[in-house]
């Protein structure tokens, strides 16, 4: 009882922080007057007699990894609706208009009268939980209602909350799960040490989306023109930690060709890379059949691109690896070529094993990022082989969609 009421405190406490927020930051804002509507917007959309599977997403990344399972159901179980809720605005405002879902919205806060009015208008037959979204009062209470629920996903290591002492509470959270989908074995072993058995190994559905991702690539023209079949580096989501290590390197080496896809596309951000320059680039926005046949450094300066630009590299630097974490290994990985990435991997289960696999490398400073590309460059069996290493890694880790279909089927087939 002290335990809900503590969590339900902090709950009301980061709601104030939100709401004192609201004039000065984008992101609360946004939630805000997604929040001030979400009831509105299901009794107009929801669908009287229909059947609604509901999968809760944090933000963009984790709905990618629910998105294979999204799909699959509706392609398997066209009588049902789709439910897909958000925590963040940098998930909701990206996919609010996501077609494989009948009602997209924000998550309520988990208070317990939200959680209630939430759950009564919408009945859901079925809810899906993705990686690391654990609201105790939606949990509680969709247990209460005999709703089968399931995280999908999720991923467990010893330093989180749950293997505490005074992690207790949440520990009694995860008992509300008919089943935990969890990514590997160590997961499984953490939780049957604090008694929670409900857990099926099923690997990661990233796999399964990067290689969807894969099939559905675009053909660039502009980028195929570019690369003019020289070995190209693409840079992926890349920072000006990132940014200070390659274009050196690619400014000495006249041998290659580089595509630098930002993170940040911004024009300060922009002007600040090609000020590194000291060779010809393009802008993707302004290049033309002719002027990009001409320049050795492709800028991309819009979104939407990157997934598929990997198809034209024959190896990738992954940024983020000096700052927060890495970004997307995979989405590079599963067209066969090798990635190498900053320092800061330790919480991306998929980069440690892609370096187990000599499919990705991980580099600390200049001196070791050149050492790698000078060996690709050198010796092409090599470039060749990491590159196969990576794309067989991908590979033996899919399935984990079907999986976990075979496990809810008999609830869906009901």
């Amino acid at each position: 009882m002290i335990s809900s009421f503590l969590y339900n405190i902090g709950i009301y406490i980061y709601t104030f922080f939100v709401h004192l927020l609201f004039p000065f930051s984008r992101k609360p804002r946004k939630m805000v007057k997604g929040h001030l509507i979400v009831y509105e917007l299901l009794r107009q959309q929801k669908e009287d007699g229909a059947k609604y599977i509901w999968f809760h997403a944090a933000s963009l990344g984790e709905f990618e990894q629910g998105r294979p399972l999204i799909e699959r159901i509706r392609e398997k179980y066209p009588q049902y609706k789709i439910l897909l809720t958000f925590f963040s605005p940098s998930g909701y405002e990206v996919r609010r208009n996501y077609r494989g879902a009948d009602i997209i919205c924000y998550l309520p806060m988990d208070k317990p009268r939200n959680v209630h009015k939430f759950l009564n208008i919408i009945q859901p037959s079925m809810a899906f939980f993705i990686k690391y979204e654990f609201w105790k009062n939606y949990l509680d209470e969709l247990h209460k209602r005999h709703i089968p629920t399931y995280s999908v996903s999720s991923i467990f290591r010893r330093d989180q909350i749950f293997f505490k002492w005074y992690g207790g509470a949440y520990r009694n959270v995860l008992q509300n799960f008919d089943q935990l989908f969890v990514q590997n074995e160590t997961s499984k072993r953490f939780l049957s040490k604090i008694g929670v058995h409900n857990v099926t190994v099923v690997g990661d559905t990233r796999f399964d989306r990067v290689v969807q991702i894969m099939h559905a690539a675009k053909d660039l023209p502009l980028v195929d023109l570019f690369k003019d079949k020289r070995i190209t580096m693409v840079a992926g989501s890349s920072w000006q930690p990132d940014e200070d290590l390659f274009i050196p390197y690619f400014n000495e080496h006249p041998e290659i060709k580089l595509i630098i896809a930002p993170h940040v596309i911004d024009e300060n951000h922009l002007v600040e890379i090609i000020g590194k320059l000291k060779r010809p680039y393009v802008r993707y926005s302004r290049a033309t059949d002719e002027n990009v046949k001409h320049a050795d450094c492709l800028i991309i300066d819009c979104f939407g691109l990157l997934s598929s630009i990997y198809r034209y590299a024959d190896f990738a630097y992954i940024g983020g690896g000096f700052g927060a974490g890495i970004h997307n290994t995979l989405e590079a990985a599963v067209y066969s070529i090798p990635v190498l990435f900053g320092p800061k991997f330790q919480h991306f289960i998929e980069a440690k094993e892609l370096i187990e696999d000599k499919g990705g490398i991980s580099i600390q400073n200049y001196d070791e990022f050149k050492r790698s590309v000078d060996s690709f460059l050198v010796d092409k069996c090599n470039l060749s082989q990491m590159g196969k290493n990576a794309g067989n890694y991908v590979r033996r880790n899919c399935g984990a969609t079907e999986r976990i279909m075979d496990a809810v089927d008999s609830h869906l087939e009901d």
